[in-house]
């Protein structure tokens, strides 16, 4: 069983807008039980919604929004999980200075699973529109995929 922790600020849009992508597509791909996908944010504000334009771009794709509410990262979650993948370096960066230095190699970018995008950063889109939400899905099922192509390259 290999689990993954997806990673954004808020934990209301981008990293539950992944954790239900993986889940999916691990599961249409007939992998469902071989891996476990969980969300939280770096300065998540534990219990609050996800956001209405991250669920209505999830149900037109086809994806079963998760019914869970925000939460922040917990050292706990540093030692449970297989791979963090956060959704942009400054994420990232947070997740590094939080976990221990023995804790770093499990720390990646979700996009670094998906180099011929030619971009690191899942952008957020909280405060921009609608088709800011519908690229940051385009951008999320490809680093799910190739994630999912490449599972054993990565724990290295």
């Amino acid at each position: 069983m290999t689990h993954v922790l997806l990673v954004c600020m808020a934990n209301v849009c981008r990293s539950p807008m992944a954790c239900a992508v993986a889940r999916q597509l691990a599961s249409r791909q007939g992998r469902g039980a071989g891996w476990t996908f969980d969300s939280a944010g770096t300065h998540a504000q534990a219990g609050k919604r996800l956001d209405a334009r991250a669920q209505a771009v999830l149900l037109q794709r086809q994806y079963t929004p998760l019914k869970t509410r925000s939460r922040p990262v917990t050292m706990q979650d540093l030692d449970r999980f297989d791979l963090i993948l956060a959704m942009d370096e400054a994420n990232l960066v947070s997740l590094k200075r939080l976990a221990p230095p023995g804790a770093h190699s499990k720390l990646r970018l979700l996009l670094s699973f998906a180099p011929a995008l030619g971009v690191l950063d899942v952008p957020d889109p909280y405060y921009g529109d609608q088709a800011g939400f519908e690229r940051v899905l385009d951008l999320i099922e490809a680093g799910v995929k190739g994630l999912l192509a490449s599972s054993s390259s990565w724990r290295a």
